[in-house]
């Protein structure tokens, strides 16, 4: 029998590691300069915890979700989205009380039973942050301006702007003063089309009829085009507050598309609502995406305190900026690909060498040289030809004769020179050779 990935599951080879690494350290590099902590949540929670968060009428809890139960009999569901189990963290351990803003983020897999296609996965990475404090649109602005600042500092190597690949979507949701009003609103017009719905939207349209604005079939999509749209039935303070922050937006030169007929996949998302989407990646194009929350906490069991947090999709941001079999990359991979390569392949002649070897080589890792080796004693051509197929920039050849002679052979294998390097000891050698390799 031969044993295959689970569908919609991937594995991490050392190049999409390095690709994925890379972008990684991006975003936490920005998220620290903003104050943000890091934190770990447990990717199984009690299903519970999601189905009052994300809504029982969510496709995610509906259809998406890996839900089981234990040997105790409890539901348990492995993790669809990260917002549900930060807020439960904490409620918790009792964060609300320390000193607001709280900014905490995560990085990690999250699992949802989708139909696997291109930028989506059924196990995902997503780099997941939540602030936690009083809102106003400056602070918004500030999270949106965070996420593009991240999406765009890989650009910025490639020469391309952030306009050439992404697009920010923008709407409001309203709150539950002028929401229920659209609501009433759109559930009359879609009654008025109840028979060209697909039979999900059908069932949606009493319990969550905003759940038909995001559905994906075609039919539903050109019916829903034709929908009211909530920024008409917003109320005055809402509308104050999504003109303020358009107007913030302008003043740092922030390029946005208003999308009145924006919705996310979660129920608890009130007002601002935000999507970054990547020219080029088909269907699944949302690379970005967030929104303001003020009642979670509270409906979790909490204290009233309102929240913004947004998530980049790790697997989808990759694919934007490095492209994948069907697409070109923006930025090319040699760079990051390099550091998979070893600097320096020791190639040890004969038994001595190999003993001294091991020695050598530790003292070159420990100075942060990538070195490479096998302990064999295998002639001078082979090992040659082994640093070659690792892609090796240097070799040192250390025999017998060189360890007597106090002389080794340095040789750059990319450019086919070598040169000799005298040395009293393997410390002065170690040195000499770290030197080379960082200047050369």
């Amino acid at each position: 029998m031969k044993f295959q990935a689970v569908r919609g599951f991937k594995d991490w080879l050392p190049e999409n590691f390095a690709k994925y690494e890379y972008l990684i350290n991006i975003a936490k590099n920005w998220l620290k300069k903003y104050n943000f902590k890091e934190i770990k949540i447990p990717i199984l929670e009690k299903t519970e915890l999601f189905v009052r968060s994300i809504g029982e009428v969510t496709d995610i809890v509906q259809k998406e979700t890996y839900t089981f139960q234990d040997r105790n009999k409890n539901f348990l569901t492995l993790r669809p989205e990260a917002t549900a189990g930060i807020c439960r963290m904490v409620i918790e351990h009792g964060l609300h009380v320390r000193p607001k803003p709280l900014k905490y983020f995560t990085i990690g897999p999250m699992f949802r039973h989708e139909r696997p296609q291109k930028g989506r996965l059924r196990e995902f990475y997503q780099i997941d942050l939540e602030l936690f404090t009083e809102l106003n649109p400056y602070l918004e602005v500030e999270l949106i301006d965070l996420a593009l600042k991240i999406l765009n500092t890989p650009l910025k190597q490639s020469g391309q702007s952030l306009e050439d690949i992404y697009t920010l979507e923008l709407n409001s949701l309203g709150c539950f003063k002028c929401r229920p009003l659209y609501r009433e609103a759109l559930l009359e017009y879609l009654k008025k089309h109840k028979n060209e719905l697909c039979e999900i939207c059908k069932d949606r349209l009493e319990r969550n009829p905003l759940r038909v604005l995001d559905c994906k079939i075609e039919t539903c999509k050109e019916i829903v085009s034709q929908s009211p749209v909530i920024t008409d039935y917003l109320c005055e303070e809402c509308k104050e507050h999504f003109e303020e922050l358009k107007s913030i937006l302008r003043a740092l030169n922030i390029k946005y598309v208003l999308n009145p007929r924006l919705v996310r996949g979660l129920d608890y998302y009130v007002r601002t609502i935000f999507e970054i989407k990547a020219k080029g990646l088909g269907a699944q194009d949302t690379v970005a995406a967030g929104g303001r929350y003020d009642y979670l906490l509270e409906e979790l069991g909490g204290p009233h305190l309102p929240a913004i947090g947004f998530a980049i999709g790790l697997e989808r941001w990759a694919i934007s900026i490095f492209g994948d079999e069907e697409k070109r990359g923006v930025l090319p991979l040699d760079n990051i690909l390099n550091k998979l390569k070893p600097d320096l392949y020791l190639v040890l002649l004969g038994k001595e060498a190999i003993f001294e070897g091991i020695k050598l080589a530790r003292i070159l890792r420990e100075k942060g040289v990538r070195c490479e080796t096998t302990y064999e004693d295998k002639s001078l051509k082979a090992q040659l030809k082994n640093a070659d197929k690792l892609s090796a920039r240097y070799a040192l050849i250390l025999g017998e004769k060189e360890l007597k002679d106090k002389s080794v052979i340095f040789k750059n294998l990319k450019e086919s020179r070598q040169e000799n390097i005298d040395f009293e000891n393997l410390k002065e050698l170690s040195e000499k050779v770290y030197e080379k390799i960082n200047y050369a």
